[in-house]
């Protein structure tokens, strides 16, 4: 049996790259199934399609022995029409076990952006049942994504690879804000500025609960698009003094280079408003909001990034130190894996073979006994014992030689090679 993978992520690829051979769509993803399957109908496919990585896995049996990466990279190339030098640099191609460990180490998250994040966990299944929905999975890919997800749940299990959050805006809404309040869904949010960052930290507050989203920005347009993306609504800049009183939770990434908020400004704001307890994530650098506001009273919670970067670093190095045991259950569990499929691969033929020397050693041993009437039964058993032994010994040297080659992929030559040389057939 063959494994193959085709992987176009983020470390080796740029946006562009992988925005180009990315399947956007379930209905995309049927469609490239059904082409994959006209040329190539006994093969089995798998498609891993995320905002990091489009990766390929294909995966034939002992029979079919055409497919290569060649052939992936020829079929994701006519699929998207787009020319293969254009993306054969930034692409890795793995074969048989090497295969195996790549899939391993994604599921575990040990290749992704943010180690440990337990989103690929999800990703990775809804890949493999979309899949199988499309009747492109087999006896091969069936077995490998469902011993991937079990070595996930191993590592998971077995190690802290995924505890403390690593990202800015998740350390900030997880471990700092759920310091100061027990619930989001009854809070006004502030966002001032509209980056990527304020995106971020709006998905974790949205998942926290949030509802009444407010964005000012000084480009409306910006501010328009990310509050509609959340279900917030915005206001002029004017105002901003008005929501800082208001809201129970500020985010602030502007671009500003100069102090946005005062200790005076917010001071009065404070002076004015109700005292309430506002959680603060000053995401600027540099920042937006006075460091000494925090001091103003017991209620102004205020944290910037290098608040949060700190807690960011420690969880880092928690994570690291955990690689260690992560990476030696995968390389464990991939040895047992591609055991299995020797087994597989390999056990019939093994099968027909000892079959067949055992054929011919009874028929001998008839013919031998026959002519020999006197041998008594002690003699008979001493023969053949003798040459069974002779037998397993001629045995042992090619079958630990398959064994062997089985480690780094399933060992076809040998195993055709040990078909002809004996006339064993299919």
């Amino acid at each position: 049996m063959n494994v193959f993978v085709l992987s176009c992520n983020h470390h080796h690829a740029g946006l562009e790259v992988r925005e180009k051979l990315a399947f956007a769509s379930e209905e995309q993803l049927s469609r490239a199934y059904a082409d994959w399957h006209l040329k190539h109908p006994e093969s089995e496919l798998v498609v891993l399609s995320t905002c990091n990585r489009v990766e390929i896995y294909a995966a034939t049996d002992e029979g079919n022995h055409e497919l290569s990466s060649q052939h992936i990279t020829d079929f994701v190339s006519q699929f998207h029409n787009v020319p293969s030098d254009e993306f054969i640099g930034s692409v890795l191609s793995h074969h048989g076990a090497k295969a195996v460990e790549h899939l391993f180490d994604v599921v575990c998250s040990l290749d992704s952006m943010v180690l440990g994040e337990p989103q690929i966990v999800t990703q990775v299944k809804d890949a493999y049942r979309i899949a199988r929905e499309n009747d492109s999975c087999g006896p091969l890919t069936n077995v490998l994504f469902q011993h991937a997800l079990s070595v996930s749940a191993r590592v998971r299990t077995e190690t802290r690879l995924a505890e403390g959050r690593v990202s800015i805006a998740s350390v900030a809404v997880g471990d700092f804000g759920r310091n100061i309040f027990n619930r989001f869904d009854n809070k006004t949010v502030l966002v001032v500025g509209a980056g990527e960052m304020a995106e971020e930290t709006l998905r974790y507050l949205k998942d926290e609960g949030v509802e009444r989203i407010v964005v000012i920005n000084r480009n409306r347009q910006r501010a328009d698009a990310l509050a509609s993306q959340f279900g917030g609504t915005t206001d002029s800049f004017e105002n901003l003094d008005e929501w800082l009183g208001k809201a129970d939770v500020i985010v602030s990434t502007t671009g500003a280079t100069e102090t946005l908020v005062t200790h005076e400004r917010f001071e009065r704001i404070r002076n004015a408003s109700d005292r309430k307890p506002v959680f603060i994530l000053d995401l600027a650098a540099p920042r937006d909001f006075a460091h000494s506001i925090r001091d103003i009273d017991d209620n102004v919670f205020l944290f910037d990034i290098d608040d949060l970067e700190a807690t960011c670093e420690e969880n880092r190095k928690l994570r690291r130190s955990e690689i260690k045991t992560a990476r030696k259950i995968i390389q464990g569990q991939t040895e047992r894996f591609m055991q299995e499929v020797y087994h597989r691969a390999t056990g019939p033929v093994i099968q027909r073979l000892r079959a067949q020397l055992g054929d011919i050693s009874k028929s001998e041993l008839e013919i031998l006994f026959r002519k020999n009437a006197d041998f008594n039964e002690v003699q008979q058993a001493a023969i053949e014992k003798t040459v069974h032994r002779i037998v397993n010994k001629l045995l042992h040297p090619p079958l630990e030689t398959l064994k062997d080659e089985a480690r780094s992929g399933t060992p076809h030559g040998l195993l055709d090679a040990v078909k002809r040389l004996f006339n064993l057939g299919e």
